[in-house]
């Protein structure tokens, strides 16, 4: 019981589905009351509504100060406000050349294999390209036009706009020009400005620039939510909950930080409670309505500066969460061969099929159709009268159908009960997955851990998920079912200030960060001061954001000496990279400053007598259990009392969730009324031998197989050295089977798709008589699957238990920043030999038996006649590569042990089948077609497609293809191989597995000799960049669905003795035809424009970061408006890239499109041409073919034009 006092408190959590309250009485007993969110007939605001119900009050009376202290709230208003894009219409001020920045922003696209690239709808609606700049050194180049932005500003507050955002470059570091717009905005009369020094002082043009738009897009509805509630609680004390963890006055709640106000609840309470229990080390299993929240607490709160919600980047502090679509409410599909859970939900209205408002089945349904939730003890809140119970027979009746058409597809018979059983395996799945993300890829075995699990759909699940995971405790608090409330009465208030350093670390640097230190903790202070805090009560946390130098991985520490700070940098990159670099300089990001006071603190708990003996029996119910009905004992949580248990399997039903224990697991509550489960046996899983597909387990297997690939691209991220594969990700892992056959790939660059499969063959050809336990194969051979020589294969077979027989291979694929040749980087524009590209390495033994071969790795970097430049980076970022192969076999032998071998094998071949039958539906729907696509040097790459629609099957022939060339525009086969599968993926247009089943209804004709097949020692870099979205397009055209993206990727280089850089840049993508599962069009999509396409999807470096690191200045990024291709349908437009020298630098270009631009299709238009040209300091224009290496002088610029997409229709 909390200390007493004259006056109600409110602590609620107001979710998308359930707004939960815990109401603390003035004699200080809490009572918790929960009601739903939306519920328009009954009520205006359900946390008003709420109030009201408790303290006895009529609808409308007014809520007074006399009988409530305090309300403390979370809410999703600010969440779905961005989820629906019903902010308030922002205008965005930004620096000239800049209009376009935040909508280009880092040009990759959010989904990789959708032909209509849907990008996030912008914020703003406005933008004001005001005259002023500011270089990376903090000089003023020049001054800001106060009087023509306050012409602009008139006439978009004229046009009815509001709310200002305003952001200018390097505004982080010289605020000046900012203050003196948001002056003049304040001024004309807007009424919220946003300016982003304040809103996110930190570098980063695009994140700050996002979270600047978030906060005045926000902000004004938030106001007015917040307005509206105060209107009904004259006086009262409001506070509300920040994404970081504290609580904040009204007044000073910004839209920025309220995107995770209901969740941060949830993590609040969750480590309070935790700590108080005597649990040190948690995850939390936040499972609610629409979605499960995920996070890892072992003594300190887990924060990120940098995340993504709904397509929008936001660069505030926000408790590290991670979110999985599997919800109560998340929908239960079936797509002909596999069951689905999520991502969509039914929300609150209608909500599950069994909440009597005609939603479809959802995870809900599924425990009601097994007995797992009773009626009996819901909520009856439902019906057209709002005091029905759920509908358990509506709920059989459907699963009914469901298993019946189930069955008819599949050939399978099917129980209403397996199919909702299914379900729960594939929703488990999904949310273990979740959690193994927060821990396990962040270097933190959870074995030893409590799952602590709150949220209204969580209790049901937690025996399950804690299974999946190898966790032998669960912990339950007493207001688990509306923890995110209680955590709000658990919270402090906060007070974060950050700013940028971007300094490297030594120890003179410490005056000037103890300096800053100072400045933030004044203002912090200040801040909760304000509040109303007591000032002897607030407590300082400083911790300053440290990377390695070149890197982006930025870690807290603790703001100390020099020295110390190090040693507790590589300490945490140790745990989580599993790797740490002494010899590499750090430099500090940033610091922040956090001011917390004024929480209540947490009391001790009123501990009762235990007693022993088991819970007393309510009543014994049939609980469908691992394929059976089992008799299961009900026992009613009021019933129980402290110290008592009840052994699986059990429902231990409570007043806002009912706890499933699963058998083998005993539920105890403690001397505080909670709950904790133990597994009381050690975890066994029933072999099931049945090796015939299942659509159950399709799915399940399907997601293992991925997951693995994943888990190995994840531990391959975090114990890189090359920025290529940590921070750009380019690299991909994938599993094959005992022949070769590729399993599954995790890819994050489109031309590594099925392509590592022809590496695996040449392993397995060259090596089958001596592989042993214990080795490890490299190659990077383009003649032998390779794709260009930078990126190195690295292959592990995976033997047997005892040696003998291989099972499966792994495999991971790493572009290494250099491999040797003629030019750093092994990308030369002009090569004419394989040899001149770098080290060529064919199926040389990395590992053997078990001992690294470094001496014999470092000879082989080092020889030749253009070695690797770094052979000890390339060795590194190898060990990576064979960690990561090591986690995929490891991860494969657990499932073998899992589920036997023959079922492991048997499904291997059936998610093959899977993606074969999806590929094969795709084949029936299209026609015969040919397509000749013309490169700017004259080479053709001409293709056509002969289909059998009766057999399902397609010839891909592409005879006629121009010879090999004499330059570096010839793509080894394998890139040949990634482009039809990545066409047909696109076409499947579902989310199906990547592996060899999809290449088996194709047959593919390449001539030798051909610019797509060359022989050796032909030069290949310009294969994987241009041949291969040309080839992409070409296909496209011969299938007549879609006009040519741009055929380029605009590779573009600069360097000199100190800085390297490359980057590629998005143009506009292709205009397309939608049809139908015959053939026949139904409709068309316009391109997107300046967005990476096909075989690319590479990240830019955010254009402050570039000026800070190089010595040059983006003068614009702009879209290139008109130059996609007219149609009824229209293509994507272009981009125009400006950047201007500040020292004499050699810059090179490797484009194509420049003469021959991107096609259009069924009557659209073509793109306009790129165009790559100088202009010189002196005001002469230089224009450059498509392929050009040039000196470049301080104050020239060097302006590439990028090509639009074709038209259609």
């Amino acid at each position: 019981m909390l200390a007493p006092s004259d006056r109600w408190q409110f602590w609620i959590d107001r979710g998308g589905t359930f707004t939960d309250i815990v109401a603390r009485r003035p004699d200080g007993s809490l009572v918790a009351h929960k009601l739903l969110s939306e519920n328009p007939q009954q009520y205006r605001d359900a946390a008003v509504a709420g109030i009201r119900q408790l303290l006895g009050l009529q609808q409308g009376a007014l809520i007074t100060p006399g009988q409530v202290e305090s309300v403390r709230m979370g809410t999703t208003v600010a969440t779905n406000a961005l989820l629906e894009r019903k902010g308030e219409p922002v205008v965005l001020v930004t620096t000239r050349g800049f209009r376009d920045a935040l909508r280009i922003a880092y040009q990759n696209r959010p989904r990789l294999f959708d032909r209509r690239i849907v990008l996030p709808e912008l914020l703003y609606s406005r933008v004001i390209e005001a005259q002023e700049r500011v270089g990376a050194n903090g000089a003023v180049l020049r001054p800001l036009d106060a009087e023509a932005l306050r012409r602009d500003l008139q006439d978009a507050f004229d046009a009815g706009l509001r709310a200002a955002a305003i952001v200018f470059m390097h505004g982080w570091r010289e605020p000046e020009h900012e203050l003196a717009a948001a002056r003049i905005a304040r001024e004309v009369g807007f009424t919220q400005v946003s300016t982003s020094h304040e809103t996110s002082p930190l570098m980063k043009f695009v994140s700050r620039g996002d979270t600047t738009v978030v906060d005045a897009y926000l902000s004004p509805i938030l106001r007015r939510y917040v307005d509206q509630v105060a209107a009904e609680m004259p006086g009262v004390r409001l506070l509300f909950m920040q994404s970081s963890g504290g609580l904040t006055e009204a007044h000073a709640f910004h839209g920025k930080d309220a995107i995770l106000s209901g969740p941060a609840g949830g993590i609040v309470g969750m480590a309070r409670t935790a700590e108080q229990a005597g649990h040190a080390k948690v995850i939390s299993f936040d499972m609610g309505g629409t979605s499960t929240d995920v996070s890892h607490y072992a003594g300190e709160f887990e924060r990120v500066f940098d995340t993504q919600v709904t397509g929008v980047r936001v660069r505030a502090p926000m408790l590290h969460i991670h979110t999985v679509a599997a919800g109560g409410s998340s929908i239960l599909h079936f797509d002909g061969a596999r069951l689905r859970v999520g991502p969509d939900s039914a929300g609150a209205n209608p909500g599950p099929a069994s909440y009597r408002r005609g939603g479809p089945l959802t995870i809900t349904d599924a425990n009601v159709m097994l007995g797992r939730i009773r009626p009996e003890h819901f909520p009856s809140v439902f019906g057209p009268r709002g005091d029905a119970p759920l509908d358990a027979d509506g709920v059989r009746e459907r699963f009914t159908e469901l298993a019946a058409r189930i069955a008819r597809d599949t050939g399978q018979p099917q129980t209403p009960e397996d199919v909702a059983e299914g379900y729960l395996a594939v929703a488990v799945q999904a949310m273990a997955g979740a959690i193994k993300r927060i821990s396990l890829a962040r270097g933190y075995d959870v074995a030893p851990y409590t799952l602590q699990c709150f949220g209204g759909a969580g209790a049901q699940h937690a025996c399950s998920v804690a299974d999946a995971l190898g966790m032998e405790r669960v912990f339950i608090h007493r207001f688990a079912g509306v923890l995110s409330a209680y955590g709000m009465g658990l919270a402090e208030q906060t007070a974060m200030q950050q700013r940028s350093v971007e300094a490297p670390l030594h120890d003179d640097l410490l005056p000037r960060l103890h300096a800053l230190r100072d400045t933030l903790a004044a203002q912090a202070r200040q801040e909760l001061q304000a509040q109303g805090v007591d000032a002897p009560s607030i407590r300082l946390r400083v911790s300053v954001l440290l990377r390695y130098a070149g890197s982006d991985s930025a870690l807290p520490v603790a703001l100390a000496d020099a020295g110390a700070m190090r040693a507790e940098f590589e300490r945490i990159y140790l745990q989580r990279y599993a790797h740490h670099m002494p010899e590499r300089g750090l430099v500090v990001e940033a610091l922040s400053v956090e001011a917390a006071g004024g929480g209540a603190p947490l009391h001790h708990e009123a501990l009762q007598t235990e007693v022993t003996g088991v819970m007393p029996p309510h009543a014994r119910l049939p609980v469908f259990i691992g394929g059976r009905w089992q008799d299961t004992v009900l026992v009613r949580r009021p019933e129980c009392q402290p110290g008592q248990h009840v052994d699986g399997p059990a429902l231990l039903a409570d007043a806002h969730t009912t706890v499933f224990v699963a058998p083998a697991w005993r539920a105890r509550i403690t001397a505080a009324g909670h709950v904790e489960l133990h597994r009381q046996a050690t975890q066994t899983r029933a072999c099931d031998d049945d090796t015939a597909v299942n659509p159950v387990r399709l799915e399940l297997f399907n997601n293992q197989f991925m997951h693995i690939a994943e888990q190995m691209g994840v531990q391959l991220q975090n114990t890189a050295v090359s920025v290529n594969i940590k921070e750009r990700l380019d690299f991909s892992c994938a599993l094959f089977d005992a022949q070769g056959q590729l399993i599954a790939n995790a890819p994050h660059v489109p031309v590594h798709l099925g392509s590592m499969g022809e590496s695996i063959q040449t392993v397995i050809r060259e090596n089958r008589a001596t592989m042993r336990p214990g080795d490890v194969f490299m190659l990077n051979d383009p003649y032998h699957g390779g794709t260009h020589l930078p990126d190195v294969t690295v292959v592990t077979p995976v033997f047997d238990a005892a040696g003998r027989e291989v099972l499966f291979y792994v495999g991971s694929r790493g572009h290494h920043a250099d491999i040797g040749g003629i030019t750093p980087g092994s990308m030369p524009p002009f090569s004419c030999s394989i040899l001149e590209e770098g080290v060529v390495i064919d199926n040389f033994k990395l590992v053997d038996a078990g001992r690294l071969r470094e001496a014999e790795v470092l000879a082989l970097l080092s020889g030749g006649r253009w070695p690797a430049r770094n052979p000890q980076q390339n060795l590194a970022d190898l060990k990576a590569q064979i960690a990561a192969n090591q986690t995929g076999a490891y991860e494969l032998r657990k499932l073998v042990a899992d589920y036997g071998l023959n079922v492991v094998r048997a499904y291997m071949q059936h998610v093959q089948d899977n993606a074969e039958a999806a590929v094969r539906r795709v084949i029936g729907a299209l026609h015969d077609g040919a397509f000749s696509l013309e490169l700017d040097s004259g080479a053709r790459i001409c293709v056509s497609i002969r289909v059998n629609r009766e057999r399902r099957e397609a010839v891909i022939d592409f005879t006629g293809t121009s010879p090999q060339q004499p330059d570096n525009f010839n793509a080894p086969k394998a890139v040949t191989v990634a482009a039809v599968l990545y066409v047909f993926r696109c076409l499947v247009d579902d989310d199906i597995p990547l592996n060899a089943g999809c290449l088996k209804p194709l047959q593919l004709i390449v001539p030798e000799g051909s610019m797509l097949a060359p022989r050796p020692p032909a030069a290949v870099v310009a294969g994987n960049v241009e041949v291969s979205m040309c080839v992409t397009n070409a296909l496209f055209g011969a299938l007549g669905v879609q006009a040519a993206s741009q055929c380029t990727m605009n590779n573009f280089t600069f360097g000199n003795a100190q800085h390297q850089y490359y980057e590629t840049i998005a143009g506009g993508s292709g205009a397309g035809g939608v049809f139908d599962a015959q053939g026949q069009q139904t409709g068309g999509f316009d391109g997107a424009s300046v967005v990476q396409t096909h075989m690319t999807n590479s990240r830019l470096t955010d254009p402050e970061v570039l000026e800070w690191r190089y010595p040059v200045r983006m003068e614009s990024f702009a879209i290139r408006a008109g130059s996609g291709g007219a149609g009824r349908w229209r293509g994507g437009d272009g981009g125009v890239r400006c950047i201007r020298f500040l020292e004499p630098m050699t810059a090179g270009i490797l484009s194509n499109g420049r003469r021959v631009p991107a096609f259009g299709m069924a009557g659209g238009a073509p793109g306009a041409m790129g165009l790559n040209q100088i202009e010189r300091a002196d005001g002469r224009i230089e224009p450059l073919p498509a392929c050009a290496s040039v000196e470049m002088q301080p104050g020239d610029v060097f302006v590439i034009q990028t090509p639009g997409g074709g038209g259609y229709g």
